[in-house]
This record gives structure tokens, sequence and C-alpha cells, in this order.
């Protein structure tokens, strides 16, 4: 019998092991289920990741997260497999060297047990491209799921997807990636690790940690039985021209193919169009695969045929009706009713929850239609080159409706939509016809609408007039130019075609048009002219007393070119008061005040001058000639207004509150880049202030300006007072454009900073200020200082991406799992 092949071959191949401290690679005896070993080593290498390793016979099966772990059910994150690592691995923490394989920096992020669920041989499933496992560990808990991607052809390992499955160890808010800096094992960060190079390997405790309870996973409920559901009329989605910004929607891959409602119950199941018509015998594979689905459910999608490049073809999907159905996929977006509990009036987050529950371990050809909840532009822009139809958006926390509403929104990659078959122009070639006429229903009935003459094969021509001849008709079925329909052949308006198209002229007639397909779920008389709607954000409304203050010239206009007034900045700040005085309550304020106007005289100011009234407060600081003077500062949503009143636009904070002036908790960097940068250059240096200061045990969070750049902040615990981290910052700064002197100047001269960021680090200085969150720039349309992820940082092209018409969305942002706790953690400046 010949002998197994040593899954550590590769791995020993690549370390010279006199040269690198990491373990020599033997296999180790296979261990029981739930005994099986699991840890995370975060390891800066070429590139910043983080290995997730789990025990399987004998060796630690390895994947490298490129941005780490989530406990967001929503996130996926990229898991490359690479090579099998020994268990005596499982313990290793410090530094490979510079030109081994993986030289950089290792630290142990993570460790404990893990348990495979129950009825599933790991050994298996991972050959097969998934694992359903429960975690037990210090920092990853719960349930979790491996994903093996579909390869694409060019990969050289395998790409698999990792997330967290919806528990109670899940928590959206909490970013473990951010906020979680030092070794479960050392206790030491990055930069202390990488500090002892060349010491010896940092042992292992003696005693284990003591590890967390393992995670329990519930029993099966039985399902309820009962018959399929009747059908409900559908949500439609209003035609707009841009994505929705905001934390507030969900964004889908428009898929192109037939809507369908599935029905499922007693063993069974049925398929409905969108207009309630029975179509089981014709989608007969998913019918028989959704029959399989526990209790009842009625389950809304959309059923496509995927091309060989993995995307949706709506000429695929006719040409599979035709042969029988058997290449059919239905991608579920949503779940209207299950077990008999109707859910069409909880949110669309919670009922697309409901749906991944009831389709979790599902195979094809039922798929689950993942969404976003931020990056809808990214996503748009990324489906649109990928040759997509476009985007669905929908409000995250919207009931079901069975009508159309700007709940749910649709954004095309390019211009199509449906048109009535009218009649056709006899070829005068060999072909079987020259072009199709096509009209859509408007204001004063059918009206003609151009023809389409490109987009057929010779067989679908021959289908296409064996439908049309039974219903040609000597009258003419629209009014049209006569010099365009000359010789036409008129049809009864039943068919109706998808038709894509460049624009469409003055006169409603199409140019550059392309045929698509007919749409079989699509009565003619339903066929209506569709326009995209502009996307228009809504300006808050003025109040005659914002907050409870009287405003006087409340009509009068501060931000010219959007014609913003100064009730409606006032109206912004008593809206968006509860987040911003999060961090702005009780800190020394400087007010930009701009009596007339963003674009008239605007000054700074920062001490009371007796004039604001009892809602703004003042607190006496000395300053450095021996002197008191009486700084600015709010307590409340009627002292934001106040300043208003007073002309105050901006808003900028001390580092430190009221109560302990002279110990900062907040420590602050500000990228200012060169005019000629763009902002793809701030996103990358916020990037890398993020991993220095990340190396160094500080958890930190972006904050777009409202103006060019990003503000890193980090906040602190006030055990230190301004000198120290004042000096903190400017070494930091120093360091950083000495290491990147092409992209980093820590001068203020602005002969310095010729193609250079500034890394403002002056803000951390005792009376110094920087801009606080959610505070209204005095630049044009009103910008808003606004706290981001750095997730999301990648998807955002503008420092001024929110304005105060983006009040609601904010609103919604703050509220956010993801922003609940943004700038929240209890850290001290590091000793560095």
């Amino acid at each position: 019998m010949a002998a197994k092949p040593d899954p550590l071959t590769s791995y020993n191949a690549k370390r010279d092991f006199a040269k690198t401290q990491e373990p020599k690679g033997k296999v180790a005896r296979s261990k029981a289920d739930q005994d099986r070993t699991f840890m995370v080593q975060k390891h800066d290498a070429t590139r910043l990741h983080f290995d997730f390793r789990l025990e399987l016979d004998g060796v630690l099966k390895s994947w490298a997260v490129t941005r780490g772990p989530s406990l967001d059910p929503a996130d996926k994150r990229l898991a490359v497999r690479t090579e099998d690592h020994p268990m005596s691995y499982a313990t290793f923490e410090g530094t490979i060297p510079a030109g081994e394989y993986g030289g950089g920096t290792v630290m142990l992020w993570d460790r404990g047990t893990w348990a495979s669920i129950p009825g599933k041989d790991p050994s298996k499933t991972i050959e097969e491209g998934h694992l359903h496992f429960t975690l037990a560990g210090e920092r990853m808990q719960g349930e979790w799921l491996l994903v093996r991607m579909k390869p694409r052809g060019r990969e050289t390992r395998e790409n698999w997807l990792l997330r967290k499955v919806e528990d109670a160890a899940a928590d959206p808010a909490r970013d473990l990636v951010a906020t979680e800096l030092t070794s479960v094992d050392t206790g030491r960060t990055m930069a202390e690790i990488a500090a002892k190079a060349g010491a010896p390997v940092v042992e292992p405790t003696k005693k284990p940690a003591a590890k967390p309870a393992k995670a329990k996973r519930k029993p099966a409920a039985t399902k309820p039985s009962g018959p399929p559901p009747a059908f409900r009329p559908v949500q439609l989605a209003t035609l707009v021209d841009a994505i929705p910004a905001g934390k507030g929607w969900l964004h889908e891959v428009k898929y192109d193919g037939y809507r369908a409602l599935i029905a499922v119950g007693d063993g069974q199941a049925k398929a409905f169009t969108r207009t309630g018509l029975d179509w089981s015998d014709r989608f007969t594979t998913i019918v028989t695969a959704a029959a399989k689905l526990p209790g009842t459910a009625l389950i809304d999608g959309e059923i496509v045929v995927l091309d060989k490049d993995g995307k949706p073809s709506f000429q695929a999907l006719q040409a599979a009706l035709k042969d029988g159905g058997a290449t059919l996929s239905f991608f579920a977006f949503d779940l209207l009713e299950r077990d008999g509990r109707v859910l069409t009036g909880e949110s669309n987050l919670d009922r697309k929850t409901a749906l991944a529950d009831l389709l979790d371990g599902i195979e094809p050809p039922i798929h689950y239609a993942d969404h976003m909840l931020t990056g809808g532009e990214a996503l748009f822009g990324s489906l649109c080159s990928a040759g997509y139809e476009g985007v669905i958006s929908k409000r995250a926390d919207a009931p079901y409706r069975g009508a159309r509403s700007q709940a749910w929104l649709k954004i095309k990659c390019t211009q199509r939509q449906e048109f009535v078959i009218v009649g056709w122009l006899p070829s005068d070639k060999t072909r079987g016809f020259k072009s199709l006429l096509l009209g859509v229903h408007g204001g004063d009935g059918l009206r003609y609408a151009g023809k389409v003459g490109t987009g057929f094969d010779t067989a679908g021509m021959a289908a296409l007039l064996a439908q049309l001849a039974p219903l040609e008709r000597k009258t003419a079925t629209v009014d049209a130019p006569k010099a365009a329909v000359r010789g036409a052949h008129w049809v009864t308006p039943k068919l109706v075609a998808e038709v894509a198209f460049a624009e469409v002229t003055g006169d409603g007639v199409l140019r550059h048009s392309s045929f698509i397909g007919l749409r079989e779920d699509k009565a003619a008389a339903d066929v209506v002219e569709e326009a995209p709607q502009p996307l228009k954000p809504v300006k808050p409304a003025a109040d005659d007393k914002p907050a409870g203050i009287t405003l006087t010239n409340a009509d009068r206009v501060i931000f010219p070119e959007s014609n913003i007034t100064k009730g409606q900045l006032a109206a912004y700040y008593a809206a968006l008061a509860d987040p911003m005085l999060a961090f702005t309550a009780r800190r020394p304020v400087s007010l930009v005040r701009c009596p007339q106007g963003r674009a008239k005289h605007c000054f700074f100011q920062k001490h009371d001058a007796g004039t604001f009234g009892d809602h703004v407060r003042h607190v006496p600081i000395p300053e450095k000639d021996g002197g008191t003077e009486d700084y600015l500062y709010v307590e409340d949503a009627a002292g934001l207004v106040a300043c208003v009143q007073m002309g105050a636009i901006e808003f900028h904070g001390w580092g430190s509150p009221v109560d302990s002036l002279e110990a900062p908790d907040r420590l602050v960097f500000d990228l200012d880049p060169d005019e000629g940068l763009d902002f793809a250059d701030v996103r990358a240096a916020a990037l890398t202030v993020r991993d220095t200061l990340a190396d160094l045990g500080l958890a930190t969070w972006p904050l777009l300006s409202g103006g060019k750049g990003i503000h890193v902040v980090a906040p602190l615990d006030a055990s230190v007072e301004w000198p120290a981290v004042k000096d903190f910052a400017d070494r930091l700064a120093r360091a950083l454009a000495q290491a990147h002197p092409k992209r980093f100047t820590a001068n203020m001269k602005k002969s310095e900073r010729t193609g250079r960021i500034f890394l403002d680090w002056l803000r951390n200085q005792r009376g110094a200020t920087a801009i606080l969150p959610y505070a209204v720039r005095a630049r044009p349309n009103a910008p808003v200082a606004a706290p981001i992820t750095w997730d999301e940082l990648d998807t955002i092209e503008t420092a001024a991406k929110y304005t105060i018409a983006d009040a609601d969305t904010l609103l919604e942002r703050a509220a956010s799992p993801a922003l609940a706790n943004w700038c929240v953690a209890d850290q001290a400046l590091p000793d560095a």
C-alpha cells in the first residue's frame, strides 16, 4: 500500500529552518472533535492579514483572511487557502526574518477550541468546499462558515469566504480587527513584538488561559406543515438615476431574469410569476428543489440562467425554458411568509435574516441573494464594468408592500425596458424581417416608440415571426411617421419585448436599440413609459424655533450655491444634536462665524464675549501669559442652535473636556493633502497611519473632514497630560515622514508640501482644536465632517461626501451598529 502523502511537505519546503524560528513541520495525532484547537495569527508580511487555522487530521488547515474576521453576519471576508501548518505552529509568536517566506511580525491574536456541526464530517466537507463550525475562543465565538468560491480560471490558490452566522455571539457594532490590537498570550502589540526581533520566540504559558464555554448549537425545531401559501402581490422598484447614500439602505444585484414567488408547504412547491400566474410546470427544477425546504414559506426572488462567466443572461434564460429549464437558478432575496407567520410587516433587513436562516445549507439551483449595507456606489460600478444589469437598493427598515414604491429603487447600468411589439418591417434580404416596430403606453394611450433591428439570430427571428403571424392586422396599430414605417406589417399589440438602447430622442423614439428577448411574464397593457427619476437629496426643513431657540433672519441664505438658509442650518444642528453632542458637549469649542453667509467675511471665535445667551456656557482657562480667558462650550442642542443664531457654521473642539482640561482624551492626526493630490492618495495615507498606530496598540477611527482630507482619531483614557500627547504625536508624525518621505511631511510650511500630505500633528497640543464630528463646514454646499468606518473608506471618493441635505442619512448611520461604538475604546497612550 502506498504511503499517504505528507500534508506538511509544502510547509517544510517553503522555509529555511536555519534562518527562521518557526517550528519544523511534523504531523500530529488527530484529536476528537470537541478537543480540536483553532487559532488566529495577525501577520504583518508583504501585506497585513490574519492567518485563520483549524486543527484537522493532525495539522492546522490554514487560510489567510485579508481583512480579518468580522462579527457582522453581513460581512463575507475573503479567506485564501494556504499550505497546512504543523500543530506546533499554534503557539508561535515572533518575527520571521526579512527575505524568508512570510517575512514579518506574527502575533498570536486568538486561540481556543472548535467543533464541527453535528452530523458533518469536516474532513469530507472541506474537500467539498464548505465548513460549518462553532468556535470557543477568547475573541471569536459562536457559529461560523467557510465556503469555497467557484474558481475563475486563473487562481493558483483556493479562494474561500469566512462569515459569522447570526447568533448570540454576532455583534455588527464590534470591529474585532480595529479594536483588538494585542496578543492573547503575551499582551504585546505588533510594535513590541517587532522590537524583539532576533530574541527567542515567546514560549507558551505553562498553564493555558481559561477558555470560554463552547457555543452550543440549538437543536432544530420541528417545522409546522401545511399547504403552500397563496400568491401575494409583489413589491416593485422605482427607476432612479443614482445609488442612494447612507447606511439606511441595502444593495443587491439586479438579476436579469423572471421575477417569481416560490410557495413551499407539505413537501411540495409552486412557482408564481409577478402577476400571479402558476408557472410551476415551466420552472420544474426550481419547484422540485424548493419542495425540500422545511415547513411552509413564500419566497420572493428571480429565476435566471447563468452564462459561462457566472452572470445572469436573459437570452440564455429564454433558450433554457424552451429546452425544459434544466439550467435554471433561483436567487431568493425576500421572505414574505414562514411557517404560517406573515413577515411583510417586518423590515427588509429582518426578512433577509429570516431568509438566510431558512436557506442555510441549501444547494443549487436555489441561492441566497446576498446584499451590502455599505458601498452601493462601488457595487454599482463593479457590476456595470462586469456587464450586469444594475443594482436594486432597498430601505433596510422598510416593510414589504405589494406595489411600486420609493422603498425599493432600481439603478440600471444601461438603458433598457419593455416595449410592446406593434408590427415589423419586411427584410430585403434572406433574414426573416428587417426590424420590429415598438410602442409604449403613455398619457395618450399607445404611441410609437421606434424600432429595433439588432440582437436577433436566425432561429429567433423565425420563432418571432411564427408568433406574430396570427396577430397580423390590416390597420396601423399606432400613429407613426410614414417614412419610418413604409411597408409595415401591423400586429395586435400583445407581445412584449425587452430592448436595450442608447437614448430616447425628443420625439420619444429609440436610438441604437438592441433586442434582448420576449417578456412572457408581462402583459402588454402594463408596459408604460419608464424614465429614471432624479435622486434628489432633501434639504432639512427650517423650523421657527429649533431646539427652542428663536432665530432672527432665518431665511437668510448662508450657502448661496445651494440656497441653504440660516434656518435650515439651525434645523440640521437640532436634528443631529444627539450624535454630535457625544463628541462636543462640555468641551471647549472654537467657532467659525459667518454672520452674512459663508461666502462673506468669516472669523474664528473661541472666547465668550457675553453675547451668546444663557444656552452657551463658558469656562475660565489660564493662558500662557498668566491671565485667564473665558472659553465657549455647549451642553445641549439649544447651545448648538444658539451659536448658529449668532452666525456660527463650524464647531472645532479641544482634545480634552472642561472637567479635565489638562488630560486629553483623544489623539487626532489631520491628513491635509497638497492641491495636486487625489483623494485616493489620502485614503492610502490614512490606512498607513491607522496601521502604524495599531502596531503601537492604538485603535483608531476615520473622520471625513468635510474638506479635502481625513482625520485619524484615537480615543485615550486621559491618563497622561498634554506635553506627553504632543510629544508622542510629534515623534510619530516625523517618523512617518522619514519612513515615507514621498508621501508625508510633518512640516507645516507650504513649500514642504508639494506632492505630499501634511500630517498635521499640531492638533494635539493644549489649546489646539479639530473639527468635531457632524459639524458643518463653511464650504460650498454645506459639507459635514462625517464619521465613517475603515471598511467603507475604500468606497468613498471625497472628504465632502455628506452635506446637511443628508441629515436623515447621517442620523441613521449614527444609530447603526457599525457606528454605534465609533471612537470608543479604553486605551492609554503607548509608551513608545
